[in-house]
């Protein structure tokens, strides 16, 4: 399996871009992250550091956009997908203007995809391409055995993602249902903040439920409702 064919099953989100990117705890990273997009020339790598949940790849998906939109060619691909075809997988993804690597983290520890890693930073800077890693903490904060990695990574642009608080998962769950065309009143958000997971992820996963029977049953977006579909 080579990169341009695992590449080929890759889509980017359309909901995954700068101007939908909600919760003002990050709102600073995404512009600074944003601005840079515009001027790649300014740093040898960006790389994302935050725990699960934190916007870590919708960011680097909303630079893929952002970069197609200016037509240079992107890809964004997580490293969970790129790990049953082994270190080879990486082969061939400088070609690509912009490079977004998800959950680097996953290899620490793991010297040939270290490796590989490394010589993919290496040959996207011969290019003149930009390489972009989402990591869960600082790269030195990783037990990664290659010093070359760390040190390419750590002389990258280091942008800092916090978690986020409960307003900025509401103003996302709401802002989110907006989108979908959808109307929370403020009662029916704080219900379902009160009784979701605080994961980000699984809140929107609610919402996905909520949308797809409100749209069955033609019904609007009520507390009994809500009960109802979740089981509450």
């Amino acid at each position: 399996m080579t990169a341009s064919q695992l590449v080929l099953g890759v889509k980017l989100r359309d909901d995954a871009r700068f101007d939908n990117f909600h919760g003002d705890r990050n709102t600073r990273a995404a512009q600074r992250l944003e601005s840079v997009s515009h001027q790649p020339d300014d740093v040898p790598a960006v790389v994302l550091c935050g725990d699960a949940d934190t916007g870590k790849s919708h960011l680097l998906q909303a630079v893929c956009h952002l970069g197609e939109k200016q037509g240079r060619a992107a890809v964004c691909i997580s490293i969970a997908e790129l790990e049953p075809f082994g270190p080879d997988a990486l082969s061939g993804l400088e070609t690509h203007d912009i490079v977004c690597l998800d959950d680097v983290d996953r290899i620490a520890g793991q010297r040939m995809w270290e490796e590989a890693i490394f010589h993919l930073y290496n040959r996207i800077q011969d290019r003149g391409g930009l390489l972009l890693v989402s990591l869960a903490d600082l790269p030195a904060s990783l037990p990664f055995e290659l010093p070359d990695l760390v040190s390419r990574l750590s002389h990258g642009l280091i942008i800092q993602l916090g978690i986020y608080r409960d307003e900025d998962r509401m103003k996302i769950l709401r802002a989110r249902a907006e989108k979908r065309g959808l109307v929370m009143a403020d009662d029916v958000a704080s219900y379902i903040m009160r009784r979701a997971p605080r994961r980000l992820g699984d809140l929107l996963g609610i919402l996905d439920i909520l949308d797809e029977n409100s749209l069955q049953a033609q019904r609007r977006l009520t507390i009994p409702f809500v009960k109802t579909v979740m089981g509450w």
